[in-house]
């Protein structure tokens, strides 16, 4: 029924998702499913842990949110509801869109890891659901070479803005939130 990157050419929607029970992770765009990597690198995992880190501790006290995969962000749930990712950081401002195991509608910023795997879908599929989706910000970080893409929508589209391990990004969506790289990209 499954072959290594994709389940069998049908329609599924987030309902059919739900059964889903095979010990594997998922991810549905436009109703295609897409058998997600077993466990990332150990590098992946530091970086992520870093930026987590850092965006955990600025939002201490503040309405907004920061959750780390597995989390279900349902695109398109109001509609057809066929399109559930699960990037590998999310933070939510609304707090009226977090529902079950994950948020419904467009997260505030999404922050993809990208891997040999994952990057050409990250840079392009993913890039446009989140734009369509009207996803503020999202950010393709690469810990092989060490360095960030900050997309900002403006007027319903990215702009982007590049950084190495030796700057300081700004996320636009948290007003005086500043990601040191040097320490996302340490011990690497």
């Amino acid at each position: 029924m499954m072959d290594a990157l994709r389940k069998e050419e049908d329609y599924f929607t987030y309902a059919d998702y739900c059964t889903w029970n095979d010990d594997k992770r998922w991810e549905l765009i436009d109703g295609s499913a897409y058998l997600m990597s077993p466990a990332p690198a150990w590098s992946h995992q530091e970086v992520s842990g870093n930026l987590f880190l850092q965006i955990a501790n600025f939002l201490k006290g503040k309405q907004c949110k920061v959750f780390a995969a597995p989390f279900d962000v349902r695109l398109n749930a109001e509609t057809r509801d066929d399109t559930v990712l699960q990037p590998d950081i999310v933070v939510i401002c609304d707090r009226s869109k977090l529902l079950g195991t994950g948020c419904i509608g467009a997260p505030d910023m999404v922050v993809e890891i990208i891997s040999p795997g994952t990057a050409r879908r990250d840079r392009s599929e993913k890039f446009m659901l989140y734009q369509r989706s009207g996803v503020r910000e999202y950010w393709i970080v690469d810990s092989d070479t060490k360095t960030l893409q900050a997309h900002v929508l403006e007027n319903g589209r990215y702009f982007v803005t590049s950084y190495t391990e030796a700057d300081n990004a700004p996320v636009h969506v948290l007003e005086g939130c500043i990601i040191n790289l040097a320490d996302v990209f340490d011990e690497q």
